[in-house]
């Protein structure tokens, strides 16, 4: 299986379909969903994820509202929100998890990418393809 870093940017600029995201999320053992979650979270922060992330995130990842993950995303410091989000240990809770900090990922990176890698960047991330080997996997 590819490198996670690569799975979850691709995810992220949809580059590999969600539903395939997903059942490789279910795939992993609760420690790797665990250190996955934690790993997503630090991107976020990386990408600068803001609280106003929230709402077009929690629309993207396909969550009403009141799921547990969306009503965290829009309540408090983002970091320390991205940080409870990952850390939410219930099956069901996780997987939403999941899918919301790729949302918020995809939200971010979009901007960053606007902002500061429109006339190219060294990011190895943002030079991911469809063609590569982890993409068809």
């Amino acid at each position: 299986m590819a490198d996670p870093y690569i799975i979850l940017n691709e995810l992220a600029q949809e580059l590999r379909p969600m539903p395939q995201g997903i059942e490789w999320f279910e795939g992993l053992s609760t420690e790797e969903q665990s250190n996955t979650l934690r790993l997503l979270s630090h991107f976020c922060i990386q990408a600068r994820a803001t609280a106003e992330d929230g709402p077009e995130s929690i629309r993207r990842a396909g969550l009403r509202a009141t799921h547990t993950p969306a009503v965290l995303i829009t309540r408090g410091r983002i970091d320390q929100q991205l940080g409870k989000i990952a850390s939410l240990t219930p099956h069901d809770e996780r997987l939403k998890s999941f899918r919301l900090l790729i949302a918020v990922l995809a939200v971010a990176d979009e901007r960053r990418r606007e902002r500061f890698c429109s006339d190219g960047c060294g990011h190895a991330w943002h030079r991911l393809s469809v063609d590569t080997p982890e993409a068809s996997a």
